[in-house]
């Protein structure tokens, strides 16, 4: 047995010292291998959208949980995570009615009312994203040394996510989309020959 002990002992001095080495040199060294399958296509769809406008956030969450009887030193996380990610507004053409196109006669005049734009989900940058600082309680360290998978951040992202997806919808960026896909629309049709057209936005049809 005391041989034993001193074996593990003698592996773990050499590992630490031989830590410091090349790694073609280190036999502790440890190396990396991507085992991943090749990506499956599930579906294709057809785009019938406007990406018109976007916009990128970044948010700070803190979130902090205690126990109802417990001292935070005891029991209690506490974790400041900065979130960076963007939202897309757009305008969904496959919403149109049946007389939001109407061209006169002599293809001189067009008329387009279009839907207002809608916010695409918020699209957390998992690069962008990291924690600042986590305290725990001792016996969520104990947890989080026991857990096959510590430091889960889901709840920080989902979070996030929903922060910036508020954040979006107060920033003016649909407006910003409506205006941006009116303007093209505008431009396209009057480099078509027409020589009045009106693009109206969130009309009735």
């Amino acid at each position: 047995m005391l041989a034993l002990v001193v074996a593990t002992i003698a592996v773990v001095l050499v590992a630490q010292r031989t830590l410091h080495l090349p790694g073609w040199l280190n036999p502790f060294a440890e190396t990396t291998k991507d085992r991943s399958g090749p990506a499956l296509l599930e579906s294709i769809r057809d785009l019938s959208r406007y990406e018109a406008a976007g916009g990128d956030f970044q948010v700070i969450v803190d979130l902090e949980k205690d126990s109802k009887y417990l001292p935070s030193a005891i029991r209690g996380t506490r974790t400041l995570f900065v979130g960076s990610g963007s939202v897309n507004a757009y305008v969904d053409f496959s919403k149109l009615g049946s007389g939001a196109v109407r061209v006169s006669e002599d293809r001189k005049t067009a008329t387009i009312v279009l839907p207002h734009a809608q916010l695409d989900r918020a699209n957390l940058d998992p690069k962008a994203s990291y924690a600042v600082s986590t305290s725990r309680g001792l016996t969520n360290r104990i947890g989080d040394a026991l857990s096959s998978n510590p430091n889960n951040q889901q709840q920080l992202y989902v979070l996030a996510a929903q922060k910036i997806q508020d954040a979006a919808a107060r920033s003016g960026l649909q407006a910003r989309a409506d205006r941006n896909t009116r303007q093209m629309l505008y431009n396209m049709l009057k480099a078509l020959g027409f020589t009045s057209v009106t693009v109206q936005v969130g009309a009735a049809q």
